[in-house]
């Protein structure tokens, strides 16, 4: 029996392969082609359908890596084809099966009307339904030549990355470019089988196996191979009964969507990108025409933008389509964003930019988020999800984890602050599903809701550099609606499919904390250009509008409202989970680095635009302060959100002085030793006499760790890394001095392989940190450069701050789950601390992180602060040159010093010249927030220009407090409300108590909690 089973399997894949999938197409007639190849970038449209074209001869080879080809295709239906439906086939010389990891092309009537996307998977071009016969066929095809970068494995360093060092060769030959008679009837057949050969494959024996067997060779046996048009509805026939018989009531229903996940940059530039979205989106439109059910699904508002921007004609297809109801704009976000790097004001930008394009470009708000492939989640996420509106999330990238299953598909899940959103991962582990039988049966098979749950999600398509669902997987869908032996399969808008979940699930299971993706560690080093670029931005734009609000409320000036939203957006599109994680081509780096450069001097225009309103004309020596909570500058204290005019320095300056034991360091807080290598060897708090550093060991010591993972270089750092070191120790220069404004100053480098380092070391007078700046001149390769720090702390946990608050994390490794996160994420700090006393190192460009516990005597933490990476693929050239970093040891440190210790190294003081007087006046704050148990996140006008004042704050300790706040006068404390963080009236908010007399504002507030108050000025 076995035997036959076999026989029959195998002859359908053949003749399948062999003959009738190449029998879909019957004769064919090569069209007449002609070709002009841009010199350099992309033009409109408009501009390359009215170039000049030379003869081309198929066959030939063309585009080298990035360049554009514009083909002109005419030919001329035969009229022996009336009444036929007629398609172009071609064939651009794709070599690789995967639709965006190649050559690929949009389409255009001569009139300029898109008409789909040629791939791959999708090679054909409907010209006529049913021909008339003697029609004239012209065809516009803009090419790109985009190089294969990703054949999996292995993952070979190339040059093919970056125009500016790719190969002039021609990367593609073409095969065909011919008119072609479609017939219908084989298409079907070929469907038919299709989905009962891959269904077979995946039921057990029993009767509905063996009938499908039998009704596969029945069918085979009427089809002619050598007349396989005429006879495929004979053997059609044959499979009606197998493919009518309907699927059980208990079946597992998939809610199917199409989805094409455009990676907004990855082995592409964004301006390839541009390009893929139109093309991808035109043949969505396409199916969407030419079926009656089917729904595609696009995220990210980003994309949507720039198809009106840069293909117009496109949009207003996507447009009709999305008013209709079959294209579904998800996720409410700007981009698909990196969750664990961004910070918090910049995930609600997210959210803000992304529902405000869709309700004003749409008239619709997305009501889940969807993330299928960023590299773990924050545990903030679901608070600032609710906050913003949003009833359910989605994504997919959990089932990556190398070591531990995630136990649940649909669950509530539960951040930092104890808000729940509910969630939703897919079966069948794929964002790009094509429906097929493996698949479907993987999704039934591993559904962990089934007691009580009765469907999963399915996003249908090819995806990552688009493609989208093909005409194949609408078949196949339309087969599976209700088969027997498989889940039934629909078509459905995510919105329904999460309230019909939700329903089922009253009290779903509930995961609390971050959603760690046990893979793709390394993401949160890899391209440190990248991320400081991200990090100083990010902060540059918060005092941008902190300013600005100040000049135009107290001065009446105009707010930069466009200036500031332009570069909003440009820093949530880096924050797309391939930019700003590191993993995209050097080009993308390249071309990022390039652009933080611009938006970092535009931010900065606008600050001094502002400050300078505030400041008055005069010679005062004046210091801006946009840190949320007070900073030092020269051992002065600063108020926070406060132009001012500071006193003179009055703290002694640090003491330095040099013994047999190496340099001593030591103001009225701290008292730091280091060695004579220029390493820490004591860090001891003078009120408490507690010693921060092991006895006998060394901190900020670099070491360097050989860094080849199994796979995806940039994406992976693996346990074994630790396996091999190297300490970096030597001296090649020391120096130490006083400076002039009394801080203790040792300098520091040293030289590793091709590469050196230099540290200026730096204690001020009235601080207890050590600040460490590092400059390092990198040129190593497959290499791991962290900053160890062995601490005399008895920690169980590390305290790491996330968006709007701080995620814990055990330090044991006792489970599974623990001891894979030998890796993890941070943002401005991480502190280890005992009952009352803690060390916190902070940075101004570091997310990754390890912990280990070391006991000699007596438990302590060791804490490795991750600088950078070497790997070599997809950029050769990772981060090599010249690479900042600034950190700081904070010796006897709790959450709020921690906090504003990285709030002022992130937001430095701005010195300008200006009248003391007027900056008394003008540059007080519109806004104080008392007491470090609340923290200002944003002053800034309202998104709608109202005028409104928009203050957002936060808890960011974890203990429950009560928010106070004193307006200014010219805040009306009696028209101000809480909303959502879309600045809007929202259910949820807290009830404001209101001193209208003394202009104060207080509400309780929970560990974690995120406010937004909206102000009227008076």
């Amino acid at each position: 029996m076995h035997d036959d089973v076999s026989l029959t399997l195998g002859r359908v894949r053949r003749v399948l392969t062999e003959r009738i999938r190449p029998a879909v197409h019957g004769p064919r007639l090569p069209m007449e082609v002609r070709s002009h190849r841009l010199p350099g970038e992309p033009v409109p449209p408009d501009q390359g359908l009215g170039l000049e074209h030379d003869p081309y001869e198929v066959g030939t080879p063309w585009g080298p890596a990035w360049s554009t080809t514009w083909f002109r295709l005419r030919g001329e239906i035969p009229q022996q084809w009336a009444g036929q439906p007629v398609e172009a086939l071609i064939d651009l010389g794709f070599d690789v099966n995967m639709p965006g990891f190649q050559c690929e092309a949009l389409v255009y009537l001569p009139d300029g009307t898109p008409v789909k996307s040629l791939n791959p998977r999708n090679q054909w071009v409907r010209v006529s339904d049913a021909a008339v016969g003697g029609e004239a066929v012209e065809l516009h095809l803009e090419a790109a030549a985009n190089p294969v970068l990703l054949d999996y494995h292995p993952f070979l360093p190339t040059q093919e990355g970056d125009v500016q060092t790719s190969s002039p060769k021609p990367l593609y030959t073409t095969r065909h470019m011919d008119l072609a008679v479609f017939h219908p009837e084989v298409f079907e057949l070929a469907s038919d089988l299709t989905v009962l050969l891959e269904l077979v494959e995946q039921l057990p024996e029993g009767a509905r196996r063996g009938r499908i067997l039998t009704a596969l060779d029945a069918a085979l046996d009427q089809v002619d191979l050598q007349r396989i048009p005429e006879t495929a509805s004979a053997g059609r026939a044959e499979l009606v009964e197998v493919l009518q018989a309907p699927a059980s009531a208990s079946a597992h229903t998939i809610s199917a969507i199409g989805h094409a996940h455009i990676d907004s940059a990855w082995l592409w530039p964004v301006r390839e990108t541009i390009r893929k979205v139109a093309r991808t989106s035109s043949s969505m439109t396409e199916l969407i025409d030419a079926t009656d059910d089917f729904l595609y699904g696009m995220s990210s508002a980003q994309q949507y933008a720039w198809l009106k921007e840069h293909r117009p004609e496109v949009f207003t297809q996507v447009k009709q389509a999305v008013q209709e109801g079959r294209f579904v704009p998800l996720g409410g976000m700007w981009v698909e964003s990196d969750t664990t790097m961004p910070s918090g004001e910049s995930l609600v930008r997210q959210f803000l930019h992304g529902q405000r394009f869709f309700e004003s470009e749409f008239g619709i708000r997305c009501r889940g988020v969807w993330l299928p492939d960023s590299f773990g989640y924050s545990p903030a996420l679901p608070q600032l999800m609710r906050r913003a509106g949003f009833e359910w999330f989605f994504t997919q990238k959990i089932s990556w984890n190398q070591v531990n299953r995630f136990p649940h598909h649909s669950f509530d899940w539960e951040g930092i602050d104890g808000s729940r959103v509910f969630t939703h991962f897919p079966p069948m582990d794929t964002y790009n599903a094509q429906l097929s039988g493996e698949e479907l049966a993987r999704a039934d098979r591993q559904f962990q809701e089934h007691r009580t749950s009765t469907s999963s999600v399915a996003p249908t398509g090819w995806g990552d550099g688009g493609g989208g669902t093909t005409r194949e997987m609408v078949a196949a869908a339309r087969r599976v609606a209700d088969l027997e032996g498989s889940p039934k399969v629909r078509w459905e808008h995510p919105d329904d499919f999460f309230s019909r979940a939700r329903s089922e699930l009253p009290e779903p299971p509930v995961w609390v904390g971050e959603l760690y993706l046990e893979l793709h560690r390394a993401t949160l080093t890899s391209q440190h250009g990248t991320k400081r670029g991200n990090r100083r931005t990010e902060h540059l734009l918060v005092a941008a509008e902190l300013w600005s609000t100040l000049a135009a409320v107290r001065t009446g000036a105009d707010y930069p409202y466009e200036a500031l939203e332009t570069l909003w957006e440009t820093v949530l599109l880096h924050q797309f989970h391939d930019i700003l994680p590191g993993t995209s081509i050097a080009w993308v780096h390249r071309e990022a680095v390039e652009t933080y450069a611009r938006v970092e001097d535009e931010a900065r225009k606008i600050i001094d635009g502002a400050l300078d309103m505030l400041a008055g004309s005069g010679t005062d020596h004046l210091v801006a302060n946009a840190a949320p909570a007070p900073a030092r500058l020269h051992g002065i204290e600063l108020p926070a959100d406060t132009l001012t005019a500071p006193g003179s320095a009055s703290a002694p300056a640090v003491e330095l002085r040099r013994d047999g034991e190496g340099l001593l360091l030591e103001n009225s807080l701290v008292r730091i030793r280091l060695d004579d290598a220029g390493h820490v060897v004591s860090a001891v708090e003078l009120a408490t006499g507690r010693e921060a550093i092991v006895a006998g060991e060394r901190a900020n010591v670099l070491r360097l760790h050989q860094d080849f993972p199994n796979m995806w270089d940039a994406w992976d750092v693996d346990r074994f890394y630790r396996n091999t070191v190297e300490v970096i120790d030597g001296v090649d220069e020391l120096t130490a001095e006083v400076d002039a404004a009394g801080a203790a100053v040792v300098t520091v480098t040293r030289s590793f392989g091709s590469s050196t380092v230099t540290q200026r070391l730096t204690l001020e007078p009235e601080s207890r940190m050590l600040r460490i700046e590092q400059e390092t001149d990198w040129h190593e390769a497959e290499k791991f450069l962290k900053a160890v720090f062995p601490l005399q702390v008895w920690a169980t946990e590390t305290i790491a701050e996330t968006q709007f608050g701080v995620q814990r994390r055990p330090t044991h490794t006792n489970t599974s789950w623990e001891a894979a996160k030998f890796e993890t994420s941070m943002h401005r700090f991480v502190l280890v601390e005992e009952e009352d006393f803690g060390v916190a190192l902070v940075n101004d460009s570091i997310y990754g992180f390890d912990v280990t516990r070391d006991a000699d005597g007596e438990v302590t933490t060791t804490v490795g602060l991750s600088l950078l990476r070497a790997p070599r693929f997809p950029d050769p050239e990772t981060d090599q040159g010249l690479q900042h970093h600034c950190l700081g040891l904070v010796v006897g440190a709790d959450v709020a010093s921690a906090t504003a210790e990285a709030s002022a190294l992130n937001t430095p003081p701005v010195e300008i010249a200006g009248d003391a007087q007027t900056a008394a006046r003008l540059g007080r704050p519109l806004v104080q927030v008392e007491g470090p148990a609340v923290l200002r996140s944003v002053v800034k006008l309202a998104a709608d220009r109202s005028g409104d004042v928009v203050l957002r704050v936060y808890e960011p300790a974890g203990r429950r407090s009560r928010a106070q706040v004193t307006l200014d006068p010219v805040l009306d404390a009696e028209g101000a409300r809480a909303v959502s963080l879309l600045e809007e009236e929202t259910d949820d908010a807290p009830e404001l108590t209101v001193d209208s007399q003394a202009g104060r504002l207080s509400w309780p507030i929970r560990p974690f909690e995120v406010t937004t108050v909206r102000i009227p000025q008076a």
